[in-house]
């Protein structure tokens, strides 16, 4: 018997949530894979699924999978050390990231990704859609903002600020409001993945409160978003990352500054089971070193700020 394959079957059927899911992704049959699950079932003397319309892991069943996940991880790491790090890095590498990121950045980054490691097959899906990890076999996913599932790891990359923005011609029609309260009065541009009930979550005196805004335009598109606010159709919601630009000329112009809403990080995730990948723990590596702390669309504001500054410090000191 095989313990080690059978370990590595079952870490599959609980990350694929079922046998035909787990066969297409090992590659073999369904009678095989339950094969191994049963035997390693018997040898153990316990059950460690329950057996329905979905396989869900028994409590002991859990506990297993996360000494499973720990073993073959350390075994990984082991066997791939002895390797040098670009003869390792070879395989594929799916990856899932927002439509928004990849356009402005991660078009040049994951090309010289697969540069430097020229054995890797990457497999890219660009969209705001936000994936399953465990369903759909991705092996990472780059996430924006608060994450909330603690069985992923997550890899913060950078910070993920938000800035309230709107045009100067529709602040000089409708006036800048001055306290989230005022919101009530605007004409708002609602990202639906974050606003769907047309409340604004905004920091006030230490604590997030909601806020009624007029829903001008609904949209799951981040970019069109921000064409939206630079036409003068209403306020938005805008991550820096896509705004930078268009902020430091000036043809956003940040509202509620003190109020802006947290946007958490940008991250990396994957499951537990893929911690030791040296594909993974490269592409982290990579991607952390190619964007820096502050990124450079801060840096861009910051630089832009700074020059403003030097401005009117010129012109009062005249």
């Amino acid at each position: 018997m095989n313990k080690f394959l059978e370990m590595s079957t079952f870490v599959a059927v609980v990350d694929a949530g079922g046998i035909s899911e787990t066969a297409n992704r090992l590659g073999t049959t369904k009678s095989v894979v339950s094969q191994r699950i049963k035997q390693l079932e018997n040898r153990l003397g316990i059950s460690l699924f329950d057996r329905g319309y979905r396989l869900y892991a028994t409590e002991v069943g859990r506990d297993f999978y996360v000494q499973c996940v720990r073993i073959l991880a350390d075994l990984a790491t082991v066997e791939e050390s002895m390797l040098s790090e670009k003869s390792t890095l070879k395989g594929g590498l799916r990856l899932a990231a927002p439509m928004a990121f990849s356009t402005p950045y991660l078009t040049d980054i994951l090309p010289a990704f697969a540069i430097q490691y020229p054995n890797l097959q990457l497999d890219i899906e660009s969209s705001d859609r936000k994936v399953n990890l465990q369903d759909e076999n991705y092996d990472v996913a780059i996430r924006m903002g608060q994450l909330t599932d603690s069985s992923l790891i997550a890899k913060p990359i950078t910070f993920n600020r938000h800035l309230i923005c709107a045009h100067p011609s529709y602040l000089k029609r409708y006036g800048t409001p001055h306290h989230p309260a005022e919101l009530i009065n605007h004409e708002g541009l609602l990202y639906i993945h974050r606003e769907p009930h047309g409340m604004w979550q905004l920091p006030v005196e230490g604590k997030i409160q909601s806020f009624r805004i007029r829903s001008r335009m609904r949209t799951d598109n981040a970019h069109m978003l921000m064409e939206a606010a630079r036409t003068g159709l209403g306020l938005a919601i805008l991550p820096t990352f896509i705004a930078a630009e268009y902020i430091a000329s000036g043809e956003l112009q940040v509202v509620l500054p003190q109020y802006s809403p947290s946007g958490g990080d940008i991250s990396v995730v994957y499951r537990q089971s893929k911690r030791a990948s040296l594909r993974i723990q490269a592409f982290v590596k990579f991607l952390t070193d190619h964007i820096g702390c502050p990124p450079p669309w801060e840096m861009l504001i910051a630089a832009k700020l700074l020059e403003i500054e030097c401005k009117h410090n010129m012109k009062f000191n005249k």
